[in-house]
């Protein structure tokens, strides 16, 4: 085995994506696949996590992937995908909580349920799953090998930016708080826990704005780097926390956003 295999493997981990379907999750279950990990993936459409699964497969990768439904928006949608993944395995060595909503409406009509649907998705649901897989994640985790866990944060939770999406910004603020929280208490369960704070991607949930090359690079335009996020720069950051090299890492909110979150309109003494 080469050094950058023993370094970044992850070959035969147990993983589960959630909304892998498309974007961001699909990236990272993508990379995981390709690196070795059996990944289970899975969104409220079944049939697109099956379809999804197939076209990982057929990659050509030393992994392997399946696809089911599964709904966190609810308590019952969620007990239910911890059945699905206990069927089917008894060791889980990362779960990847990707899954979202957003709703965006100007500030004058944006509606009181937007609130609880989305921090129901965004928030409730990462911490009841990754509180009822625990018991699979202590079982692959070691010292030396943590289980790791990964949410989905965004820029838009680490700088004081709507862009009508209220309750989608503060909602991914409080998954990089509970990140930091949940990684100091399974610190001695030995499970990692990090968030990614993603910039603009290609997915369903930014195709209003990315959907076409004119568009993203639009987008790409307002980035400090000058261009939209790629497949590659989530799967190198999936592969590192999930792997020997992220294995010290943990409480982190991974910026993966072209220097986004450091950008800002401030002068002080330059014209």
């Amino acid at each position: 085995m080469s050094y950058l295999d023993e370094l970044f493997s992850v070959a035969g981990k147990t993983a589960l994506v959630t909304g892998a379907a498309t974007g961001i999750g699909r990236m990272a279950a993508t990379a995981l696949v390709r690196a070795g990990a059996t990944v289970m993936i899975a969104s409220r459409k079944g049939e697109d996590c099956i379809r999804v699964a197939g076209e990982l497969n057929g990659l050509g990768g030393s992994g392997r992937a399946e696809g089911f439904a599964g709904d966190v928006s609810s308590e019952a949608g969620i007990a239910a995908l911890v059945d699905e993944v206990k069927a089917r395995t008894e060791r889980l060595n990362i779960l990847v909580n990707n899954a979202g909503v957003s709703w965006g409406a100007p500030l004058e009509s944006f509606p009181y349920h937007a609130w609880a649907k989305v921090f129901g998705v965004n928030v409730s649901a990462v911490f009841h799953l990754t509180r009822e897989l625990l018991p699979l994640l202590e079982a692959a985790a070691s010292d030396a090998d943590p289980a790791r866990v990964i949410n989905l944060g965004s820029v838009m939770g680490t700088q004081p930016l709507a862009d009508d999406a209220y309750s989608y910004s503060a909602s991914k603020a409080a998954v990089h708080h509970l990140t930091r929280i949940l990684a100091i208490e399974f610190a001695a369960r030995r499970i990692t826990v990090n968030a990614f704070a993603p910039g603009p991607f290609q997915s369903r949930m930014t195709a209003f704005a990315t959907a076409s090359e004119e568009q993203a690079r639009q987008v790409g335009g307002h980035v400090p780097l000058r261009r939209i996020g790629a497949p590659d720069d989530i799967a190198g950051a999936t592969l590192y926390l999930c792997s020997r090299a992220g294995s010290y890492v943990t409480g982190a909110i991974l910026p993966i956003d072209g220097g986004q979150s450091v950008q800002h309109g401030l002068t002080l003494f330059k014209e």
